[in-house]
């Protein structure tokens, strides 16, 4: 790890351990399509120039059908979800709830969908305790609004989109440029949320609070994250990129404590221990000792050299939904 692979780790750590903040800040003043199309609209504007620039969309020409699921699976409806799912239950347990991303990945290959993601043996453990930790996060704390468990349901759901576009990704388009899909996605998503926007537009003149959150949710949270995360991959590898899923969230509970005061209980601390114990474990095998390969320049860096790809990524590194 170089000194600029560090500190775009710390940058990419911090701005995808933010925005549980700012969607909480958000949403008490906006809709959640409004303050998502927003947000994807901002990311899209930023990404969609430079993707054409370098060429980035033309591989993608012929895999529209698999980019509007993936758009559909891996921003529009996980984004949606997560956003409804703040107006219920603090942005804290969001972060946590997202953080099981992992364990759901081993338990949709358990089903068949991918041969080298099955759980076995010490994967199979690691699965057990990523589950006992989800129980420890969900039940952290039993007071609040009505409709918490409503708000847990639809984070997790989220997360197993997530999950799915993991999957998704690396079967179907492993070999295309990762900056094409990123700006892909966020303009289908702002295309096909535009009208639901419009329909739940505030009649009001929002705070200044909410419309700086949703600058800071699609210029730094996902333009910049995505653009830093895959530098991040040129310089340290796919592996060790993927690291950041470990420390986001703790980024997320300090932020929901400190700022927005939200309640933190040891039960709570101990479940995220053991979620990450458990996401270790589950992701080792032969595709952690694939990710564990260091990714060169020659392979990953922008143009003039050939495009990156996302073959090398592993699928708990294409946690860019984890940016919330």
């Amino acid at each position: 790890m170089t000194r600029r692979a560090w500190l775009l780790f710390a940058l990419v750590s911090l701005l995808w351990g933010i925005p549980y903040l700012f969607i909480k800040i958000a949403v008490g003043d906006l809709a959640p399509p409004v303050v998502v199309t927003a947000r994807t609209a901002i990311a899209a504007a930023v990404l969609l120039p430079i993707a054409l620039r370098r060429g980035a969309l033309r591989p993608l020409r012929e895999r529209r059908g698999t980019i509007v699921v993936l758009a559909l699976t891996h921003i529009t409806g996980p984004f949606l979800l997560i956003t409804y799912g703040e107006t219920h239950i603090p942005s804290s347990l969001t972060a946590l709830l997202i953080a099981t991303q992992p364990v759901m990945i081993a338990l949709m290959a358990m089903g068949g969908s991918d041969a080298s993601e099955k759980a076995t043996g010490g994967r199979a453990l690691g699965l057990a305790v990523g589950l006992v930790g989800v129980a420890a996060v969900v039940g952290f704390d039993a007071s609040g609004d009505r409709y918490r468990w409503l708000g847990v349901g639809l984070v997790l759901l989220a997360t197993l989109g997530y999950s799915a576009a993991a999957l998704l990704v690396k079967r179907k388009l492993s070999d295309v440029p990762p900056l094409g899909v990123v700006a892909s996605t966020m303009t289908i998503n702002t295309l096909i949320l535009l009208p639901f926007a419009i329909a739940t537009r505030p009649h009001h003149t929002p705070s200044g609070a909410a419309l700086g959150s949703v600058a800071v949710l699609g210029l730094l949270c996902t333009a910049a994250a995505f653009l830093a995360f895959y530098r991040l991959i040129a310089e340290a590898g796919a592996g060790r990129a993927s690291l950041i899923n470990y420390v986001d969230p703790v980024v997320a509970v300090l932020l929901g404590a400190s700022v927005l005061h939200e309640p933190l209980r040891p039960s709570a601390l101990a479940g995220f221990v053991l979620v990450v114990a458990g996401s270790w474990l589950s992701t080792r095998g032969r595709r952690g000792q694939k990710a564990a390969e260091p990714a060169t320049a020659s392979t990953l860096e922008p143009a003039p050299a050939p495009a990156p790809t996302l073959e090398s990524v592993p699928a708990r590194a294409l946690e860019l939904v984890d940016c919330g």
